[in-house]
């Protein structure tokens, strides 16, 4: 069985990694878990905070859980650094509970891919820090 390269691929240069982590960014931002999997390795290892999932079905799931619980999701990723197959970045995103109180989320991630493009790791530490709808930043 042929795999299909998910393009940019490693090894990165900045741009190159910059190219890819807008696509990672564009995925999330579609709320749609189906479209956020495409670009993980069937068998990827994601450490999101204390939750730890372990391929396709379980990343679908956490997501879903997820945006039924942080309405207005907004995600913004930063580039500071990639190496071979790893990238280093920083990120921000914004949300609201079901109440209506706003949050803007704050961490790191590092993201390791297979040599077809795919993430098969992803580990992401964060802090929520509420905050009000007229200091959203990215809307």
């Amino acid at each position: 069985m042929t795999i299909e390269q998910r393009f940019p691929l490693p090894p990165w240069d900045m741009e190159n990694a910059a190219q890819k982590l807008q696509i990672i960014e564009d995925e999330w931002n579609t709320l749609d878990p189906e479209k956020v999997i495409t670009g993980y390795a069937p068998e990827a290892e994601v450490r999101y905070g204390t939750e730890f999932l372990n391929g396709h079905e379980e990343i679908k799931q956490f997501l879903n859980r997820k945006w039924e619980q942080q309405l207005g999701f907004k995600l913004k990723l930063d580039l500071w650094g990639a190496l071979k197959g790893r990238m280093a970045v920083r990120f921000e995103c914004e949300w609201h509970d079901i109440a209506g109180q706003w949050y803007r989320s704050y961490g790191v991630q590092v993201f390791e891919f297979d040599d077809n493009g795919y993430v098969q790791m992803n580990f992401t530490s964060f802090n929520d820090e509420p905050i009000t709808e007229s200091d959203r930043k990215l809307v």
